[in-house]
């Protein structure tokens, strides 16, 4: 796993090239020299804290804001000023929506057809987002959720090769996430290079091909979801049995027991680790079978778990992740 952060030139192909981007709100440094490329065909999540740096990082590759230092590059073009070669081929869902409340639905995706070169017809852009009941109730009237659906669809009627999403499914249902996960994957499996933002680890989980996640304005660690979580570990834990002292413990996969207080007794944890992911845990679970077996202990609430993107998240943000280079 590599936390992106090259400053070489981009692979050829990449829709999108951030070097070293450094971009300051008067005093703070928002986003620090942060570096990454997203490739045709290919969904890259860019996650973190609040005020991390995601939506300064997304309004600077939409050509909103200048680089305060560093260079980006979206379909070999510098983005800022929005210049025409770049206007036909990109498109964004910004968490603030630009549409006008008092326009109806249909005619909302008509004015955002008269713009496209080539645009897809008004009916489609309706059934794909789930808004053909809607066509004629002002926008003004729509949920949260069915305005992000809304703001999705205008996004997506030109075909854009570079979709930038920013929280795009805020404030939507759960039917309405899992329907929109599914239009984001066509349109990345129709070769679109998309940039999601996202607080929900699960969106991520579910969409991305490979993901940053960065605190404090840094990339923290990156690289795909497995080569993400693979080295936190997975998780064994179990109740400590009455007959068994905490100093009586075994290593087990090379880790040693952490205890701590649980539900009113004390609860056992093993963190294993190692260089063969998919048997260290089958491993290390026999060995600690193997031991209880021998002093005819049973271990009660046993679990075994592998660890999440929540963890590797919440280490991000506690400040327990290191940065991970490789």
């Amino acid at each position: 796993m590599s936390t992106v952060d090259h400053d070489g030139p981009p692979d050829p192909g990449t829709a999108i090239s951030v070097r070293g981007l450094r971009q300051r709100h008067g005093d703070l440094e928002a986003v620090r020299g942060i570096s990454f490329d997203v490739a045709p065909g290919e969904l890259f999540a860019l996650l973190g804290t609040n005020g991390a740096g995601k939506t300064t990082t997304i309004e600077t590759i939409e050509g909103f804001r200048r680089p305060a230092a560093g260079r980006v590059r979206v379909l070999g073009t510098d983005p800022y000023g929005h210049p025409p070669e770049l206007r036909e081929r990109v498109d964004a869902v910004l968490q603030q929506s630009g549409v006008f409340p008092e326009l109806t639905v249909a005619e909302t995706v008509d004015l955002a057809r008269d713009l496209a070169a080539d645009p897809m017809p008004r009916g489609d852009v309706l059934e794909l987002t789930g808004l053909t009941a809607k066509a004629g109730a002002a926008v003004g009237t729509l949920s949260g959720g069915q305005r992000r659906r809304l703001d999705l669809g205008l996004a997506v009627l030109s075909r854009p090769d570079v979709l930038l999403l920013d929280e795009p499914t805020t404030g939507m249902d759960p039917e309405a996430r899992r329907e929109t996960w599914r239009l984001i994957a066509g349109i990345v499996a129709d070769g679109a290079a998309v940039l999601l933002t996202t607080h929900y680890l699960d969106e991520a989980e579910r969409l991305a091909d490979r993901l940053a996640i960065m605190h404090r304005g840094e990339i923290r660690v990156a690289g795909t979801l497995r080569e993400v979580v693979v080295d936190r570990g997975d998780r064994v834990g179990f109740r400590l049995p009455a007959d068994v002292r905490a100093d009586d413990l075994p290593a087990i996969g090379g880790a040693a027991p952490e205890v701590e207080p649980r539900d009113g007794g004390a609860w056992v944890g093993y963190t294993v680790r190692g260089d063969d992911p998919d048997a260290r845990a089958h491993r290390a679970l026999a060995e600690l079978l193997d031991w209880a077996r021998a002093r005819g202990t049973v271990l009660g609430r046993l679990e075994l778990r592998a660890a999440s993107l929540e963890d590797v998240f919440l280490g991000v943000a506690d400040g327990a992740a290191d940065l991970i280079s490789g």
